[in-house]
């Protein structure tokens, strides 16, 4: 009987031989396996979908992945294989069930991949963390930061972004100029995230432009995560590798976000070498002074680096959404003039009988049911998230129509699929802000579980949902109180390239200031 030893001589001799019809054998060998796996073999996809993570890869490198999305479930259903153990999910009563406050679906190696690195330590925020008990720890500190109570207590802040963000516009207005609305919206939305963050504008809108390259360098960032998400196990390869960051500086001194956020931590506050956060205002209404309190009163519930890592997120992933809806509102209405009528004459009227403050405040806006429609809509037709958000199978496995997903499956739901749902919403792919406006309660509340997924679901639901829909509440009527907008060429279709968000170009606007 041969020994171990002479088993290994004898593949050592083969590997020498016959090394490229080996290397045949192995990579054919793992095709046929990702294709055949049980539970999976039956469901329908794009044929290469089934052998291989690349065409996922590939549909996120084209920013289709949104549209190619949409397509497949209307060709082949309700589940859709677009990866070899990757299932799309289009039916809507799997929502509560993948994103549960139980969290029985974990998070997949998609998202450690968007988190900062403090100190040269890899540190997880609410979005990135895969773990559950750690994200209800981290939630408990900072969640009541984004309470919409807490927020309106800094509506004057925002007003005064309104305020300098008309006055950039009127300038446009008064030379007849076009301008990329599209951006300014972002520059909005970047210093509105200042005040709520730090009590001070980000010098997006007085500058006019992307501050230090704030807006390229996450999108940059977005890139490498939605591709690299797509295969996560290369992110220990490339910019994951502990390597990196022992040959690199600290992340502190050279990513854009960081050094971003502890900048204009450092016009408020010193942090001194040993990282200890000192001299920080702890009076007013900002996150950075709410949070500083809070460290300053009882250290064990809020550190420094908790500080840091909750701020940078909020200055990541603060904009890019909320910009992303507010170029869709602008663009649907400029694309249906009867629906922009609607809403100016909404806004009209309850300028005439004296309802509206300047700017026009929160609760005020909360009195315009079509302006909701709008919004909603608008968020409905192009949701900000673009990709699936995946989840793993728990140990007991899940049945979904027929088919067995084992353990480790991952599965999701894209808010494009279900946003696009033809019984939910009727003829889905028509702009109609008046679906909001006439559905019963009844309907408006399923309506409204499908809408919902736009900012995530269950306990990983997006934190700061609120602050981006106070910013739309008071910004949208305020436009179009002040302004006639048009596109500057309503038969030039814009362009969005889905990376992570839906990110759009090409909003670009005439103004005219209404009497």
């Amino acid at each position: 009987m041969a020994s171990v030893v002479d088993v290994l001589q004898q593949v050592q001799h083969l590997v020498k031989q016959y090394p490229v019809q080996i290397v045949v054998v192995l990579v054919v060998t793992n095709l046929l396996w990702n294709k055949f796996q049980p539970g999976l073999v039956s469901i329908p996809g794009p044929t290469a979908a089934a052998y291989t993570k690349l065409w996922r890869v590939y549909s996120v490198w084209r920013g289709s992945a949104h549209l190619d999305a949409v397509n497949l479930h209307k060709k082949h259903g309700n589940l859709v294989r677009i990866a070899p153990n990757h299932v799309s999910v289009a039916d809507p009563k799997w929502i509560p069930i993948f994103y549960s406050t139980k969290e029985d679906y974990t998070k997949t190696g998609f998202y450690p991949i968007q988190s900062i690195s403090w100190k040269k330590n890899p540190e997880m925020n609410l979005f990135s963390t895969r773990d559950p008990e750690y994200h209800r720890i981290e939630k408990r500190k900072v969640g009541n930061a984004y309470a919409l109570p807490r927020l309106l207590e800094s509506e004057e802040a925002i007003d005064s972004c309104i305020n300098l963000f008309m006055s950039r516009l009127d300038e446009f207005a008064s030379q007849s100029k076009a301008v990329d609305l599209g951006a300014w919206l972002q520059y909005f939305a970047f210093d509105v995230v200042g005040e709520f963050t730090f009590a001070s504008k980000l010098g997006f809108l007085e500058q006019g432009q992307d501050v230090d390259g704030m807006m390229k360098a996450i999108e940059g960032m977005l890139i490498y995560a939605s591709l690299c998400g797509q295969v996560p196990e290369l992110h220990p390869l490339l910019l994951g590798n502990p390597l990196f960051a022992k040959l690199m500086p600290a992340m502190e001194t050279w990513n854009q976000v960081l050094v971003f956020t502890l900048k204009a931590i450092n016009n408020r506050a010193s942090i001194k070498r040993d990282g200890e956060l000192i001299n920080a205002d702890s009076e007013g209404r900002d996150m950075l002074s709410r949070w500083a309190y809070v460290k300053s009163s009882n250290p064990d519930k809020m550190s420094t680096r908790d500080i840091v890592v909750h701020l940078s997120t909020n200055v990541f992933a603060g904009s890019d959404t909320t910009a992303i809806a507010l170029r869709a509102i602008i663009y649907f209405l400029c694309h249906h003039p009867q629906c922009m009528q609607k809403l100016v004459q909404e806004i009209d009227d309850a300028e005439h009988s004296g309802q509206l403050s300047h700017p026009i405040s929160y609760k005020e806006a909360t009195d315009m049911p079509y302006l909701y429609g709008v919004l909603k809509e608008s968020m409905r037709l192009h949701p900000s998230v673009g990709l699936l958000m995946e989840r793993h199978v728990p140990a007991q496995g899940v049945e979904i129509d027929g088919h067995f997903l084992k353990a480790g499956t991952i599965v999701g739901i894209n808010p494009w699929v279900t946003n696009h749902n033809a019984e939910v919403f009727p003829d889905p792919e028509q702009f109609r802000p008046e679906r909001w406006v006439e559905a019963s309660e009844q309907q408006l509340k399923v309506m409204d579980n499908l809408w919902e997924l736009n900012f995530g679901g269950g306990a990983r639901k997006c934190i700061g949902r609120n602050i981006s829909w106070i910013e739309m509440m008071k910004v949208i009527p305020e436009l179009f109180r002040q302004y006639t907008v048009e596109l500057t060429d309503s038969k030039k279709g814009w362009h969005v390239v889905n990376h992570w968000f839906t990110q759009q170009e090409g909003v670009i606007c005439n103004l005219r200031r209404r009497k």
